[in-house]
């Protein structure tokens, strides 16, 4: 199977045109095919445990490796009779996949297959939800805001007349629009609508009653849903991924062929979506879900929902009196903490809980769980009332939405609840804890509560490798230096006795079209009051000199706000900021001008240094300002740095300097996209030369040609 595999990357090389052979993509592609050939999918006898094989792949940039793993993946699923799953990063890195990767693929392939690209059911719009906001069914007692509880910043407010009036504009406009020139998807409206406008009208599990709804046949999310079923290929992304776990909305782990591009983002996602957090603030919604569990209870003949509203009033009373202990007991640390986007945040040292909170979350938790089995008891009578009466489908659907839209809030606390209560035993990782405290404001101050586990391996073995059987994942920075082992240990590999690792290098030879220049400041770049003016100033001068396209990459929005306020006119007037246009508008403005001949220059922060790509003349010059380490204050972060010095262990040797390898070299990756590239690197940060672990962090990245530009602006080859 893995022959007749690699077989068919080769015919599909060999008839598509424009493409090169390189050794290192056929490297891959064989690679894929072994592992791919070797799990054992599908039942097993009892008793046995069924034959694993996981492929992890460092392809460097310009190996082609979409190319490498979609081709042998997909023959050998056709051959197998089975399925491949692709997931990636992001939904532009699925559509780039969908619209033009896999056409092409398909094209070139002997046998036919299919593909679709599955999105999360959020994302598209929920057709009854829509007609009741935009007015077409009318109010009444089963309206879906009928009884909303206020504004609690998250809701749908009431508001004045003229916000009413707007948000009812607003969702007309979107239903006149739905089936004529909008299909029902997000990310297909001309102008992304904000979150808190989107969140009632979006197709979201909990309140939904699929087939026995009467907008079923036209339900948008369904209709994709329906193009998986017949599909061999369905690409994905990486938090829909593990969203499904455990789930029927994607093909069984254990009997497809799962492939994880641009893996280096998987750890980050999972921590990202096994994390909890609870508002203890805005709870006009709990006292709105008490109110509509008695009265849909009611109709529904459900007794244990009659006390609803007295277990919404006690939760609520409990987390408010949560929120005042936190101001009680934090109070200093507030005072003292630094106030950023996300407000004011403050971890509770060694994950270890002041006792006086204890008991109030104890209290949180165990109220929510009550309340919770009351719903239950009531969406289970509703489901059951809308099967067996199918002429009141529409009144039930909606008052199902009701409860569904406001439930998944409530379980969320539950579970926030749960995890800072999780102690920490022995040596295990603990689990991060901390809470954020936003503006006073008219109603005064709020405290979100967080909690995170710190180790994102623990898991993914769990959730994810316990289930998949044959998994590829590959990207262009998966090692730290030379070794895969902060990558595997991140991802829950490591140990694992089906796991091969393979790094194929890039087909570009950097020395002869990249340089990479170390230019020293006289400021130390921890000093941020003193280095940033200083790189500004220099940066100036380098940009001055930019002829084509550039790219300017900033660790912090704060950094590049004042670059930007340094720039002098003639300079802004080319200078294109992240932010300030959609990343789609900014960058065809960029390319525009580059292909009419003058200079563009690119702001951007870290999402701008992964995915982005500038061949030719839009990048004939990288700019890095500064060595890109993780925020410092970042509570997940701090916790397990804190828990491996706890252990003897150095965190910033096991911690921090892998993970600000793959990020650099990430970013210097912007820097040659095709054979025929010619760039130059700058990168302001003297750490790269004056300390072991830059000269570290240098030696890992590609082998351009190095140079040193001293503070006086001398320059010096590197060996």
């Amino acid at each position: 199977m893995a022959q007749d595999a690699l077989a068919a990357f080769d015919r599909v090389l060999a008839r598509a045109t424009g493409l090169r052979a390189r050794a290192g993509q056929r490297q891959m592609a064989e690679c894929v095919a072994r592992t791919f050939a070797a799990g054992e999918l599908g039942q097993v006898e009892e008793g046995e445990e069924p034959e694993r094989a996981i492929a992890v792949v460092e392809a460097g940039t310009g190996v082609g490796k979409s190319l490498a793993y979609a081709a042998p993946a997909i023959a050998l699923a056709l051959a197998r009779k089975t399925r491949v799953l692709i997931s990636t990063a992001t939904v532009a890195l699925q559509e780039q996949l969908v619209l033009k990767d896999l056409p092409a693929l398909a094209a070139a392939m002997d046998e036919p297959f299919r593909f679709a690209l599955a999105k999360g059911r959020g994302r598209y719009v929920c057709k009854l939800k829509l007609a009741r906001l935009a007015g077409e069914e009318g109010g009444g007692e089963d309206d879906l805001f009928a009884d909303e509880g206020g504004d609690d910043g998250n809701g749908l407010p009431p508001g004045s007349d003229a916000e009413r009036q707007a948000r009812l504009q607003f969702y007309g406009a979107l239903s006149k629009s739905l089936g004529r020139d909008w299909d029902g998807d997000r990310d297909n409206l001309a102008q992304p609508p904000a979150p808190e406008a989107w969140w009632p009208v979006a197709a979201e599990a909990s309140s939904c009653t699929g087939k026995h709804c009467p907008a079923f046949n036209g339900c948008t999310y369904f209709e994709k849903r329906r193009e998986l079923v017949g599909a061999q290929v369905i690409v994905v992304n990486h938090d829909l991924l593990l969203a499904s776990l455990g789930g029927r909305n994607l093909p069984a782990l254990d009997n497809s062929l799962l492939v994880l591009d641009e893996a280096h983002h998987l750890p980050a996602v999972a921590l990202e979506r096994f994390a909890c957090s609870m508002d203890l603030a805005a709870t006009a919604w709990i006292e709105t879900l008490g109110a509509r569990c008695k009265r849909i209870g009611g109709l529904m003949l459900v007794p244990e929902a009659a006390d609803a509203p007295r277990q919404a009033a006690q939760l609520q009373q409990s987390l408010h009196d949560l929120q005042r202990l936190v101001l009680d007991v934090y109070a200093a640390e507030f005072a003292q903490a630094r106030e950023g986007p996300d407000g004011s945040r403050v971890r509770v040292p060694d994950s270890q809980l002041p006792q006086v909170l204890v008991e109030p979350l104890e209290l949180v938790s165990a109220m929510a769980d009550s309340f919770m089995a009351a719903l239950s008891g009531v969406a289970k009578a509703l489901r059951a009332q809308i099967r067996d009466l199918p002429d009141e489908a529409r009144r039930l659907s909606v008052l199902y939405a009701q409860l569904g839209m406001l439930t998944p809030r409530l379980e969320q606390v539950h579970a926030t609840a749960q995890l800072l209560l999780q102690e920490p035993v022995d040596t295990a990782a603990p689990v991060a804890k901390w809470f954020s405290l936003h503006g006073g404001g008219v109603r005064g101050p709020r405290v979100r509560a967080h909690a995170s586990h710190v180790l994102p391996g623990g898991s993914l073995r769990a959730q994810l490798w316990s289930g998949a059987r044959a998994v590829v994942l590959s990207s262009a920075t998966l090692r730290a230096g030379d070794a895969f082992d902060f990558f595997l240990r991140e991802a829950g590999l490591a140990g694992d006795e089906a796991v091969a690792t393979l790094a194929v290098p890039s087909p570009f030879d950097y020395p002869r079209q990249g340089r990479f220049i170390v230019a020293e400041t006289r400021a130390d770049p921890k000093d941020a009051a003193r280095f940033t003016p200083e790189m500004v100033g220099l940066l100036q001068a380098d940009l001055a000199e930019v002829r084509r396209g550039a790219l300017v990459l900033f660790t912090s929005r704060e950094q590049m706000r004042q670059a930007v306020a340094a720039l002098a006119p003639a300079l802004r007037a080319l200078v294109l900021v992240q932010g300030e246009l959609p990343r789609t508008v900014l960058l065809e403005r960029h390319r525009a001008a580059v292909a009419a001949g003058g200079p563009s220059i690119v702001f951007g922060l870290q999402s701008f240094g992964e995915g982005m790509d500038l061949p030719g003349a839009q990048c004939e010059q990288l700019f890095i300002t500064k060595l890109p380490f993780a925020s410092p204050d970042d509570p997940v972060g701090e916790t397990r740095a804190a828990w491996l010095r706890a252990n003897g262990r150095d965190a910033f040797v096991e911690l921090v300097l892998p993970a600000t390898a793959m990020r650099l070299a990430q970013w210097a990756g912007r820097a040659i996209r095709t054979e025929d590239d010619q760039c130059s690197i700058h990168c302001y940060d003297r750490r790269l030369v004056s300390t072991a672990f830059g000269r570290r962090l240098l030696a890992a990245l590609p082998p351009f040609a190095r140079w040193r530009r001293d503070a006086q602006g001398r320059m010096h080859a590197l060996d």
